[in-house]
C-alpha cells in the first residue's frame, strides 16, 4: 500500500471495539499507531487490559495502549455489562497481556501526536468521546492539525439503543460529545442509522469458524454472548457490529453514503438527554459540522470483515 494511514484509536473494548482492533491489524492500508481506552462499556482498568489482550492476539502487542478518563465529564458512570459481559468480552477469555499500558495519560498522546504529524493523524473514536473533548480543551490547536475524526455514535432517524432517543457512546457522554461536535474538527459520523443494518449473522460465524485459530475462537467466543443480548433486547438474530463499521470508512468510505449536516447533541436533562440530530432544514442556517453516514451497503462491509477475519485467523493458527 503507498501511503497506509496513521490511526489512533479511541476505545472502550467491548466486543464490537474488539473486532474493530482486529480489523485493524488485518488492514495493510492503515499503520495503529496507538490505542487509548477510556470507560463505556466496562470500566477504564478493564477496557485498557482488554485492548492490550486483544492486540497481542492480533499480533500487535508492538502498538502502544494508553489509559484514558474513567469517568464522564459530567454525568455519572454508565457501564454496560448487560451488552458485553462483566469482563465486556462476553464469553471470551483471554490471557492478560503481559504488556504494560504507557504511562503517559491518553489525551496528552492524542495531543502529542496530532500536535507532531500535523495533517496526518486520523483518529478513530469508537467508545464515548470523554479523552477526545479533553483534548481539546486541553489544546485546541489539535482541532486544525488532525487530519479526520470518524466518530462511531449517535441515531440520527434512528431509534437510540439506550434511551429512546439515544445512542450508547452518546449517552455516555453527552457533554463531551456536545464539545467535539462543535469543536470544527473535520468529523465523519457513523450512526446507528447505517451501523444497525450491518448484521453479523450466525452463518457469518460460522464461515468464520471453518478455520481452528484463537483468532476466530475469540470471535465466536465473544460474539456468542452479544447474539444473546441482541436477540433478547431487540429481536436481532445475529449482532449489530457498529464499530469495525466505522474503521473500514478509513479506507473503504465507498462502503456508505454520506450527507453534509448540522448535527447536534441534547445535553438537557430529561428524556432527549444524548439525542443526536440532525437539522436537515438547517433552521438556524449553521456551518455545516460534520459528515453523517446515511446509507450503506451492508455486505459489501461484511464481505470485507470477514475476508480479512480469515487473513488474519490462518496468519495467526
Amino acid at each position: 500500500i503507498m501511503n497506509p494511514k496513521h490511526i489512533i484509536i479511541d476505545t472502550d473494548p467491548g466486543i464490537d471495539d474488539s473486532l474493530a482492533l482486529l480489523l485493524a491489524a488485518a488492514s495493510p492500508e492503515i499503520v495503529l499507531d496507538g490505542v487509548i481506552a477510556v470507560h463505556g462499556n466496562v470500566s477504564t482498568e478493564q477496557t485498557t487490559k482488554n485492548a492490550l489482550s486483544v492486540l497481542e492476539l492480533a499480533g500487535l502487542s508492538q502498538v502502544p495502549v494508553f489509559k484514558g478518563c474513567d469517568l464522564p465529564l459530567v454525568k455519572e458512570s454508565l457501564l454496560s455489562p448487560e451488552t458485553h459481559g462483566g469482563n465486556g468480552l462476553g464469553y471470551a477469555q483471554l490471557q492478560e497481556s503481559a504488556t504494560q499500558p504507557k504511562a503517559q495519560h491518553g489525551s496528552d498522546f492524542l495531543i502529542e501526536q496530532i500536535m507532531s504529524y500535523p495533517g496526518e493523524i486520523t483518529l478513530v473514536a469508537i467508545g464515548p468521546l470523554t479523552n477526545v473533548a479533553l483534548a481539546i480543551r486541553k489544546e485546541p490547536r489539535i482541532v486544525q492539525n488532525v487530519k479526520e475524526v470518524f466518530i462511531m455514535g449517535g441515531a440520527i432517524q434512528h431509534p437510540g439503543n439506550t434511551t429512546a432517543l439515544a445512542e450508547y457512546n452518546t449517552y455516555v457522554d453527552p457533554h463531551a460529545a456536545h464539545i467535539v461536535f462543535h469543536s470544527g474538527m473535520p468529523m465523519i459520523l457513523t450512526p446507528l442509522d447505517v451501523t444497525y443494518q450491518c448484521i453479523f449473522t450466525k452463518d457469518d460465524l460460522n464461515r468464520l469458524l471453518k478455520i481452528d485459530s484463537p483468532v476466530t475462537k475469540f470471535i465466536a467466543d465473544s460474539t456468542r454472548f452479544y447474539m444473546e443480548f441482541h436477540d433478547e433486547y431487540q429481536s436481532i438474530d445475529g449482532c449489530v457490529i457498529n464499530d469495525p463499521m466505522t474503521l473500514a470508512l478509513t479506507f473503504m468510505p465507498e462502503i456508505c453514503d454520506y450527507q453534509d449536516l448540522v448535527v447536534d447533541v441534547d445535553i438537557s436533562t430529561g428524556v432527549g438527554l444524548g439525542n443526536t440530530f440532525g437539522d436537515f432544514y438547517n433552521y438556524e442556517k449553521k456551518p455545516k459540522n460534520m459528515k453523517v453516514a446515511m446509507g450503506v451497503r451492508p455486505r459489501m462491509f461484511m464481505e470485507l470483515f470477514l475476508e480479512r477475519m480469515e487473513k488474519l485467523a490462518l496468519k495467526i493458527s
